[in-house]
């Protein structure tokens, strides 16, 4: 193939690419292998010595604290991260792995396109251009926010901002609940790598947009603080399909005047509890935009009472006031929380296939209206510090058939993150509807107990669920009690 070239990587390691019609960027032109397993992306311009010094790092200091340590290789499943650096033709390219077959559309009108999160962070977008078999659930999206705030979180902790996490730098598939982050080539090391760009509109904060037009020395640049906004915005409108400060309030009849007040110092949550002057305005030609424009309809509060509290920290105590916005790792913690709430909709032609419980006394799904007709018994956890008293611990499970308990829902030590092992990934008992009776099934519970009864409940056996059955998971100090409560019946 005459347009193949042969170069060699900074590292000494031979590299081929086609060079022919390539995909253009913003700021690089992207080549593929020929076996398109890895893409070459040079950049269009000359890179600074700044910039040289921030591409060597990431594609080597932090690639390999990030990837060459124990349980590196999850994080090359949450990060599209440049492996190698070539210079060829004049100019400085990037050596990158390709996006794996689940972040292209299989179905038109969309096949072949990339899964940006755009398709999916609009209502317009989501209702009128993702083929059904695409749409995923909202526990789909719950395990893709996971996701986004576990990489995010990693970054933070290496020391690193992303500076331009948008709906354009992460990739996610709906059906398997996966997602990807990917052009960090921009990454910002305070007081070493400045960012290269702002952001994108919809995602920077705003204080960001209130300075980007005033004196360079005053300007508020992108860092950890507004990660942590862009981050909280993506999982709004990956849950809600809508975006958090793009209400009804005109502020301005110009619109750049609209877009720099609207964004930047008047920005205001379109579902703040107190000031509802930016609710988004439902017309009789927003068909399309529906049920997700309603905010009445469908309230941030049906994401459950974890992300309720989040997104009044990120949206009205932290949204002028940085220091106060949730951490990744508290979005992390309440996204794995809240998909123990979840029930499965009864209505087969439900979009989001699944809802958050809210413990009332009927279960009805938001998305739909389909009522939920069967029982829903959920497990309120309570914790020790001496393996004597407990006290609640503000966690709690719904039930259904075929739901699953695992080793972190027993062991308050247990953390569901990427450190995991393999056995702690396996479930130690399962609930089922048995002989008109909910049951929980021990799988590889050694101590479990009924404290009502005094009884052990050896792996093997079950134990029927009853209104204040309580239920002792582990003899450990670190491990919880639940008790029981049926609702919807």
């Amino acid at each position: 193939m005459s347009d193949v070239v042969r170069t060699t990587a900074k590292d000494g390691s031979q590299v081929e690419f086609i060079y022919k019609d390539p995909a253009q960027g913003a700021i690089k032109d992207v080549y593929f292998a020929p076996d398109k397993s890895y893409v070459v992306a040079f950049f269009r311009n000359p890179l600074d010595p700044y910039g040289k010094e921030r591409i060597e790092n990431i594609v080597g200091k932090y690639r390999h604290d990030l990837f060459e340590q124990e349980g590196g290789e999850y994080w090359k499943e949450i990060f599209c991260w440049p492996e190698k650096i070539v210079e060829y033709d004049g100019r400085m390219g990037l050596v990158v792995p390709a996006y794996e077959k689940c972040y292209f559309f299989d179905s038109e009108p969309l096949k072949g396109a990339e899964k940006e999160g755009k398709w999916f962070a609009s209502a317009k977008n989501f209702n009128k251009f993702v083929p059904p078999d695409e749409k995923g659930s909202l526990l789909s999206f719950l395990k893709i926010c996971i996701r986004l705030s576990r990489g995010v979180r990693r970054l933070h902790a290496a020391g690193l901002a992303h500076s331009d996490l948008s709906y354009k730098n992460c990739l996610i598939d709906p059906k398997t609940g996966s997602a990807c982050i990917i052009d960090v080539d921009g990454l910002v090391v305070p007081g070493l790598f400045p960012p290269d760009v702002l952001g994108t509109p919809d995602f920077m904060a705003p204080e960001v947009v209130a300075t980007a037009y005033g004196p360079k020395e005053k300007r508020e640049l992108p860092k950890r603080t507004t990660d942590l906004h862009a981050l909280a915005v993506l999982i709004y409108q990956y849950l809600l399909h809508r975006h958090p400060l793009r209400g009804g309030k005109i502020h301005s009849t110009d619109s750049e005047v609209q877009e720099r007040l609207e964004m930047g110092e008047k920005a205001l949550f379109v579902e703040h509890p107190t000031d509802a002057s930016n609710r988004p305005k439902v017309g009789k030609n927003d068909g399309v935009y529906l049920p997700w424009i309603d905010a009445a309809r469908i309230p941030y509060k049906t994401t459950g009472p974890y992300l309720t509290e989040l997104f009044n920290r990120a949206f009205v105590d932290g949204l002028h006031n940085p220091s106060l916005r949730p951490s990744a790792g508290e979005w992390e913690d309440a996204l794995v929380r809240t998909t123990d709430l979840v029930l499965p909709c009864e209505n087969p032609n439900c979009v989001m296939k699944w809802f958050v419980f809210d413990n009332k006394k009927k279960a009805v799904c938001p998305y739909c209206g389909n009522p939920y007709k069967k029982q829903a018994p959920v497990f309120d956890f309570y914790i020790t510090n001496d393996g004597a008293s407990y006290r609640p611990e503000r966690r709690r499970m719904t039930i259904f058939s075929g739901q699953s308990l695992y080793p972190w829902h027993v062991d308050r030590m247990t953390v569901p993150n990427e450190k995991l092992s393999e056995k702690d990934l396996e479930r130690v008992g399962y609930f089922a509807f048995h002989n008109n009776a909910w049951m929980f099934v021990n799988q590889r519970l050694p101590d479990l107990k009924n404290l009502s009864t005094g009884e052990l409940i050896p792996p093997g056996k079950g134990v029927t669920l009853t209104q204040n059955l309580q239920l002792l998971l582990s003899g450990k100090k670190t491990g919880r009690i639940v008790n029981v409560s049926i609702a919807n019946s």
